[in-house]
């Protein structure tokens, strides 16, 4: 079962970590992550993105997660695949797999280290859109991938009737403006910088593809939800109080510190597959002390999910669900 249709993204979506057990998929800890999520009012969640490790991932592994994540979910909020990869043929592959298992649109990085040109990417984009009947989120982010993906390409893809949103992770907020001032209404342009989450709103944004969100999903989530009740002193004071995690998390190489965090909440082991090894002590460090001043502890030990027949009145409003 999936959502309705996708009116249009938005919100605070975690782009979730992948946990490990030697070396292989941690399921038990999995169930965990995603029954945190939806306990503490994510509006979406992208499995098998750049922070759930995706370079390192076999193509049995997004299966594997895919299914657990639709499982899980139930319907109740969207579920973003991350389908990306430099090869196009793999991202088609993978984005049939995603359909596959029930999820409701794909997350497509910019193709990295290959540097395509803007013809490139329109080619690459397109032919996947056009193998596989799933909505399609386009991600640039340069300073992993080494080239952009222009304003003018962006709105050229935006004319295809399943690419839905952009997720862009960049410093330049004037692009979310001169996107969304040129696409279809029901396009989406959501933040892939943390810190810039809130830049993003102003600009005419509608939301964040959030790291921070795998340890403060209620904090994210309350930010996004006060900017769309125009409950401007809750919205900054959200977005003030979750500015020291937010630098805490990306004082190494994401995703080390935070699936550090993730392990100080008893979320999963504090475990990643080479190249990326765990974060040194100093990060360590920095990211207790920035979880501390938010209160962040050791989760509830969250229920199975075949125990787990109803979720709270309160969230599933804060959700749209009825």
């Amino acid at each position: 079962m999936t959502t309705p249709a996708l009116a249009k993204l938005h919100g605070s979506i975690t782009a979730l970590i992948t946990p490990f057990i030697g070396g292989e998929i941690d399921r038990p800890a999995f169930e965990k992550i995603v029954d945190y999520q939806l306990r503490n009012g994510t509006h979406g969640i992208v499995p098998c993105g750049t922070t759930g490790e995706s370079p390192t991932l076999e193509f049995e592994d997004y299966h594997t997660i895919f299914d657990m994540s639709v499982a899980l979910v139930k319907g109740q909020i969207p579920i973003i695949a991350g389908c990306g990869t430099n090869s196009t043929k793999k991202t088609i592959e993978l984005t049939q797999l995603a359909k596959d298992c029930g999820a409701d649109a794909a997350l497509i990085v910019v193709p990295y280290y290959n540097k395509p040109t803007q013809a490139g990417l329109l080619a690459h984009y397109t032919a996947i859109h056009d193998a596989v009947d799933l909505p399609i989120v386009i991600y640039n982010v340069p300073g992993r991938c080494g080239s952009e993906i222009a304003v003018d390409t962006v709105c050229k893809l935006a004319e295809l009737p399943r690419i839905i949103a952009l997720k862009d992770a960049t410093s330049d907020m004037s692009r979310t403006s001169f996107i969304k001032s040129r696409v279809k209404e029901n396009f989406a342009v959501l933040s892939g910088e943390d810190a810039l989450a809130g830049a993003c709103l102003a600009q005419g944004g509608d939301g964040c593809i959030s790291v921070t969100s795998n340890i403060a999903p209620r904090q994210c989530a309350d930010m996004q939800n006060a900017w769309a009740a125009k409950d401007m002193a809750t919205f900054f004071q959200r977005q003030y109080d979750l500015m020291p995690l937010h630098k805490a998390l990306f004082v190494e190489t994401s995703p080390a510190p935070v699936k550090y965090g993730a392990s100080v909440l008893g979320l999963c082991r504090n475990e990643l597959r080479l190249p990326l090894v765990p974060a040194s002590s100093s990060a360590e460090t920095a990211v207790r002390e920035a979880m501390s001043k938010l209160e962040l502890r050791a989760a509830t030990p969250p229920q199975s999910q075949f125990l787990r027949e109803e979720r709270p009145p309160e969230l599933l409003q804060s959700q749209g669900q009825r």
